[in-house]
């Protein structure tokens, strides 16, 4: 089954002071758990929209072109935009298969989009995969086949995180850049 959200016709989505952040980066760059860190230090009202969880939990789907988890990661960040929540959508989401998906997200916010891209070398991918609960579910073959070198969204529309930017450096940054860190709470 294939879901192209771009062809239900959708319009305009959040408000002015909606913030709307797309981390990408390869498995094992931080994403996670700069969604996390994001979630912590802003509070009630941030959405995280993780590709993992809707792909790979809500429809146990592969990652392949066309797959229902790309309407769903869109229709998901869409509704909270509109409900009044920031929106952090955040996965390997490659540019290949999910860009045309995010490019039509942006241009139908209303508010400030900002994407990241998380670089970390494949190397390194290794080491903190070791330390990840799914290291036993696959290995590193597989996550050589899956690893895409700085696979950037085109435009130039992602500022690129590199490795040595520490958790809490990356969080403050995102925070900061995208007015999060100017902005309340919601009591949700």
């Amino acid at each position: 089954m294939s879901v192209d959200a771009g062809s239900l016709g959708f319009l305009l989505v959040g408000t002015e002071e909606s913030r709307l952040v797309v981390l990408r980066g390869n498995s094992a760059s931080g994403k996670s758990s700069v969604a996390a860190g994001l979630r912590e230090k802003f509070g009630g009202g941030l959405a995280v929209v993780a590709q993992d969880n809707l792909r790979r939990i809500v429809l146990r789907e592969h990652d392949r072109p066309g797959a229902a988890n790309l309407g769903l990661i869109d229709l998901t960040a869409r509704y909270a935009l509109d409900a009044g929540f920031h929106v952090v959508v955040e996965g390997i989401l490659g540019a290949d298969r999910y860009g045309a998906m995010l490019a039509r997200l942006r241009a139908d916010h209303r508010g400030a989009t900002h994407h990241y891209y998380l670089h970390v070398p494949f190397a390194e991918t290794l080491a903190r995969h070791a330390t990840k609960p799914q290291t036993g579910e696959y290995g590193e073959a597989e996550m050589r086949a899956w690893y895409r070198e700085r696979d950037l969204l085109p435009g130039g529309v992602e500022t690129v995180i590199d490795s040595d930017s520490s958790l809490a450096t990356t969080v403050a940054r995102i925070m900061r850049e995208t007015g999060l860190a100017g902005l309340p709470a919601l009591d949700c």
